[in-house]
């Protein structure tokens, strides 16, 4: 029973993800290095060129605050999956590979007026 729940939300998904897909206009620009991105049903959908045989279509789910990652081959119409991830406490943090300088270091200056 649980591999067909979780196969049905695969299938779900990449029906999603097919369907914001096709919301964006310049999905079928793979020559082209822009990204472009549409909101449906509360999702979120980017797209940008990721080389010269592929798209790469990010879904994000604001409510939910998680993000998936598809790779699209537009001549085969292939859809994968890359990865999913839940960016809830990514968000939480205040800094991460900052550079000088550090938003703590702004901040403090700021609080010294």
């Amino acid at each position: 029973m649980r591999i067909a729940v979780v196969g049905a939300s695969v299938v779900a998904s990449l029906v999603v993800a097919m369907f914001m897909a096709a919301l964006v206009p310049s999905v079928g620009l793979a020559q082209r290095n822009e990204s472009s991105w549409a909101r449906a049903g509360g999702l979120v959908a980017l797209t940008v060129a990721a080389g010269e045989n592929r798209q790469q279509l990010a879904v994000i789910d604001p409510e939910t605050r998680v993000l998936g990652v598809y790779h699209i081959d537009p001549a085969t119409g292939e859809i994968v999956l890359k990865s999913v991830r839940r960016i809830h406490w990514d968000l939480q943090m205040d800094e991460f590979n900052a550079t000088n300088p550090l938003p703590r270091e702004v901040r403090s200056l700021v609080e010294q007026k």
